[in-house]
């Protein structure tokens, strides 16, 4: 009986990713015109123009919404694989395929002992739950390899390291993944694969790294957590404004490089924090990398001056990796991050026009939102370092036993 629930177990779940994703697929091709504003514009205009640039050989270094690092032409030059197809319609393509490749790398991963589907089912549950925008952008393709990095590290340390370092160059935050990982052969593969990469580009393509400028510029994004303050405040007659800036709607006017440096405040807070938990952490297991990375992630997206809806995909992909293991502590903060899904597809697409105009639907929106990353974020973390970290009890004396200790007492 057990293998025949099994096996309809795995067929439910295939079943509910085909209609899914099948559904998902015909709003970005506008077979099904989803509410709130078009959000495969960023392909069908921006990935587009980009494109055409990349195509000559060069990055597109005068443009400020370019704030990727060099591997992400290779996303962005994707759908000249599938030639036989309008652009927008192959990059829409491609992003199922990584997404089914995403899954296919979970179901691997719950095979064993003391690993479970979890994993899986919580990939097919929440990536519709963000809505259409999780195909009209780029990072579920690099999920798929932050997720095959995390599942790799255990047994394959190279090649969890090779894919960190890729992905780092994909998007960045897969960095966060080596946090987790104790094996020094990981560390050097990323090392060599992330110079070996970036210098190629380097010498191939001008501009490789024009993006760190027009990162570092950018201000405090409508969704954010820091942007609740002037979501607020302009009900109490603060008269800065929302603007299409460096790529994303932010606000602008007064004190919001206050609010922007106190984002990066925290943000220096969180990686002192990792650093702190990697130094003192002694009990490793086979799902700690996974742990690691995810609260790793959850605390630089709710500190990040940005957060955009296809950050959750990040979160929900090494979420997924820390389920797939029956031990991990993880299962509070990744509900809780499931939970917020719903909540980021209503505050965009849906009703994004709301958290634009700051009104009562919009600030209650971003509110329920964040505020349940944040609570993932304490959860994950506190989780994390319970789980690591010895107690001080624990934490055996350098100098040896005590006098007392050491002393015998004659009978």
């Amino acid at each position: 009986m057990e293998p025949t629930a099994a096996r309809g177990s795995l067929a439910g779940l295939l079943g509910i990713w085909g209609v899914t994703r099948a559904a998902l697929l015909l709003c970005v091709l506008k077979v099904v015109v989803f509410p709130g504003p078009d959000v495969t514009s960023d392909v069908s205009v921006i990935y587009r123009g980009w494109y055409d640039v990349l195509v000559t050989g060069t990055f597109p270094q005068d443009d400020v919404t370019w704030q990727y690092p060099p591997a992400a032409a290779l996303a962005v030059l994707s759908p000249a694989v599938l030639p036989f197809l309008e652009y927008a319609t192959a990059f829409f393509v491609l992003a199922l395929v990584a997404d089914a490749a995403a899954l296919g790398l979970l179901l691997r991963g719950a095979r064993g002992t003391g690993r479970s589907r979890r994993g899986a089912w919580l990939w097919v549950a929440a990536v519709p739950l963000l809505g259409p925008t999780v195909y009209a952008r780029y990072d579920v393709m690099v999920t798929a390899v932050a997720v095959a990095a995390l599942l790799a590290a255990g047994r394959h340390p190279r090649l969890a390291g090779a894919l960190m370092a890729f992905g780092a160059l994909l998007k960045v935050w897969p960095a966060l993944l080596l946090l987790g990982v104790r094996r020094r052969v990981a560390w050097v593969s990323a090392a060599v694969t992330g110079v070996a990469v970036a210098g190629l580009f380097a010498v191939l393509m001008p501009g490789a790294f024009a993006f760190l400028g027009f990162q570092r510029d950018r201000g405090t994004e409508v969704e954010s957590l820091g942007s609740l303050v002037f979501h607020v405040a302009r009900h109490h007659g603060w008269d800065g404004e929302v603007l299409l800036n460096y790529g994303s709607v932010e606000f602008l006017g007064p004190y919001v490089s206050w609010v922007s440096t106190g984002a990066l405040f925290l943000t220096g807070a969180a990686l002192a924090w990792l650093v702190l938990w990697r130094l003192l952490a002694t009990r490793f297991a086979p799902h700690t990398a996974a742990d690691a990375a995810f609260t790793a992630v959850l605390l630089f997206t709710v500190t990040s001056r940005v957060i955009s809806p296809q950050y959750m995909v990040w979160l929900v992909g090494t979420a997924a990796v820390c389920l797939c293991f029956r031990e991990s502590r993880m299962g509070r903060p990744a509900a809780l991050v499931l939970a917020a899904c719903p909540a980021t597809m209503l505050e965009f697409p849906v009703w994004f026009g709301h958290v634009v105009a700051s009104d009562a639907l919009g600030i209650t929106l971003l509110t329920i939102r964040n505020g349940l990353l944040v609570a993932a974020s304490l959860l994950a973390a506190r989780a994390l370092w319970r789980a690591t970290v010895p107690a001080r009890r624990e934490i055996p004396s350098a100098a040896g036993p005590s006098w007392a200790e050491r002393t015998t007492v004659p009978s």
